[in-house]
């Protein structure tokens, strides 16, 4: 690992994450509703955007290191702007609030659309 990916890969990250946070705070404010709509819907374009551009790239797992574009925009910017912690944090609150259904729900539908999402991007990107 090179100092110029470090640089790359916190750049991108920086930029990600707070697109997510503004972006995820704007839809949870449109759309107001025990799902967690921005949480799902910033993963669910995240996946199809880094699936896209994996396959529009022709970038393998092991191409995704070293690379400016694969650190700074992969890694770093997709890396940052999707977030799992955020998914499973919001599923554990809607679980503790007596939400089981909602929680599995919402837990279930953000696995299963992002690798929708995903494969929607790859077949994009191939098509």
């Amino acid at each position: 690992m090179r100092p110029i990916d470090v640089l790359w890969v916190c750049l991108g990250g920086g930029a990600g994450s707070l697109l997510r946070w503004q972006l995820g705070g704007f839809i949870d404010r449109a759309i107001p509703a025990r799902f967690r709509f921005g949480t799902f819907l910033v993963n669910v374009t995240g996946a199809f955007a880094i699936a896209y551009l994996s396959a529009a790239l022709a970038l393998g797992w092991q191409q995704r290191h070293g690379e400016m574009v694969s650190s700074l925009v992969l890694t770093g910017f997709l890396g940052g702007y999707t977030t799992f912690s955020s998914m499973q944090l919001d599923t554990a609150q809607m679980a503790m609030e007596h939400r089981h259904g909602l929680a599995a729900l919402y837990l279930l539908s953000s696995v299963g659309v992002g690798l929708c999402a995903a494969a929607a991007g790859v077949a994009l990107a191939r098509s």
